[in-house]
């Protein structure tokens, strides 16, 4: 048999967890993996030395903020450097499909702080000329969400209230119309706006639209409302009022979560999570304003925050936060003080903290982000990542934030991570099992039918790697650096990264549900 490709003499990975790696040869022809085996008597165009290295399916990272950066952003490249050949949209549910420019602007400039500026006029009235974007001009595959802050804003702008039954038809229309074109899950941030003021009802009624075409929810949960135990109850209960499977993004295991998971499982309740495992994480410095601060769109937000009586309030409030000199920025529009820590550019500007961050949305129009460590010493971090990493519902995903000035290093390193860290060094799960975490688990979660698996038929999203050398590069200080040790990439069959180096094929899909 003839092939395009033949990647000879590596340690095959299946991606199902379910079966040891095995020495084969994988063949390539026509986009799809069409031979494994001993094919060293096939014909082929091209052949790929694997010997010492895996070969594996392509990651899926089910929580990434990488949309406008695949459609050819600095850090365009970022995810496929790291063997991510999947990538899912509406992270946190934002969205600006199915809007007109009047009622998508605002949104994206609510979510700027994870995007930068916009690769295309924002201006996708409805969810195709949105997805249409992404073949020929994407490295990755696309896979759809329902995004809910876009879903919501149609249906009501951004009024904080409860939806009328006629308002509630629209988002349920709305929702429906994203399940049909394909997309896997309702996806929310209920720490965002305007998904943080939507009641426990309009989720469900979401839900039960979503679960018709055998789709999940994922979500930010709702801590600043309710509190981290109780974001937790809210979407065990929302699973239990719609029969949902249910999905928590971007956490971890300590001890008051391993207990809700213990009984969870025991419940019989279907939920997964993921985690990105770094002890930081990035987002607006808006979020860590009070509720009522917050509510409303970017432009109600600003002008509530610029009288005196709201910001001598909100400084009060802020005291009590995790604002500490660590904390550095990571993005402002103007491009000042990034890179910075909170600490040294309060200094710079005398004053406090707190007084900094709050002007600091101000003076930048309410687009900046920081990155965030948690409040714990290195040991009580590196407890909490190693009962994380190999807990059997955890997946890998990024949460990645691109072309930015000074991005969090997981979106360059999240992936590589795992396998150097958790794998290699501290031995905490086989190879098999954090590949597993990082194609076939997601897949399988997502409804992502054929991907996230090696095996012949099957499109050829594959990544190649050195067990022994692969590491990431990218760290809090320098955090634009690409990994080691995994030298090809292939999406659709055809080579994206080569030897290391980015190639200027563009094979992306946009993938829809099963």
């Amino acid at each position: 048999m003839a092939f395009d490709v033949v990647i000879r003499g590596g340690e095959v990975i299946d991606g199902t967890g379910k079966t040891d790696r095995y020495r084969a040869d994988v063949g390539i022809q026509d986009g799809r993996v069409e031979g494994i085996g001993d094919l060293s008597d096939a014909d082929t165009a091209r052949t790929i030395d694997a010997g010492g290295h895996v070969v594996c399916p392509g990651f899926i990272d089910v929580h990434v903020h990488s949309e406008n950066s695949l459609l050819g952003g600095r850090d365009q490249m970022g995810g496929l450097r790291q063997g991510v050949t999947t990538h899912l949209l509406a992270p946190d549910g934002f969205g600006w499909a199915g809007l007109s420019p009047e009622e998508a602007l605002p949104l994206w400039h609510y979510t700027q702080f994870a995007y930068g500026e916009p690769m295309a006029p924002v201006n996708w009235p409805t969810i195709e000329s949105y997805l249409d974007l992404f073949p020929g001009r994407s490295p990755a595959n696309v896979y759809p969400q329902v995004p809910h802050c876009a879903v919501r804003v149609k249906a009501m702008g951004w009024d904080p209230g409860a939806p009328t039954p006629d308002q509630m038809k629209v988002m349920e229309a709305e929702t429906r119309a994203w399940m049909e074109a394909g997309a896997g899950c309702l996806c929310l941030g209920l720490d965002y706006q305007p998904s943080a003021n939507a009641p426990f009802e309009e989720l469900v009624a979401l839900c039960k639209v979503a679960v018709e075409y055998d789709g999940i929810y994922a979500a930010h949960l709702r801590y600043q409302i309710l509190g981290r135990e109780q974001a937790w109850q809210e979407i065990i209960d929302l699973h239990r009022a719609s029969g949902i499977p249910v999905h928590v993004s971007h956490e971890r295991v300590d001890d008051m979560t391993g207990r809700i998971l213990d009984q969870a499982v025991k419940d019989g309740v279907d939920i997964t999570f993921e985690s990105y495992l770094y002890p930081a994480g990035m987002t607006h410095i808006t979020m860590q304003l009070p509720m009522w601060v917050q509510t409303g769109s970017p432009e109600e937000v600003l002008e509530r925050m610029r009288q005196p009586d709201t910001r001598r309030k909100a400084l009060e409030y802020l005291k009590s936060t995790n604002l500490a000199d660590r904390q550095y920025i990571g993005y402002t529009r103007s491009g000042r003080f990034a890179g910075m820590t909170l600490g040294e550019a309060a200094r710079s500007v005398n004053k406090t903290n707190e007084e900094f961050a709050y002007d600091l949305v101000l003076d930048e129009d309410g687009i900046q982000a920081f990155v965030m460590f948690w409040p714990a010493s290195e040991a009580e971090v590196d407890a909490v990542l190693n009962r994380t990493a190999p807990h059997p519902l955890m997946m890998v995903a990024s949460d990645g934030v691109y072309d930015c000035t000074h991005p969090h290093p997981r979106g360059q390193g999240c992936f590589a991570q795992m396998l150097r860290k958790f794998v290699r060094e501290r031995e905490l799960l086989s190879l098999e099992e954090a590949v597993y975490k990082m194609s076939g688990f997601p897949a399988e979660r997502y409804r992502l039918k054929d991907r996230g698996v090696l095996r012949e038929g099957a499109p050829a999203d594959l990544v190649v790697f050195d067990p022994q050398t692969v590491a990431d590069r990218a760290t809090f200080e320098a955090p634009i650096q690409p990994p080691d040790g995994i030298p090809h990439v292939f999406v659709n069959g055809l080579p994206v990264i080569v030897n290391h180096e980015p190639t200027a094929h563009r094979p992306g899909q946009v993938l829809r549900r099963g």
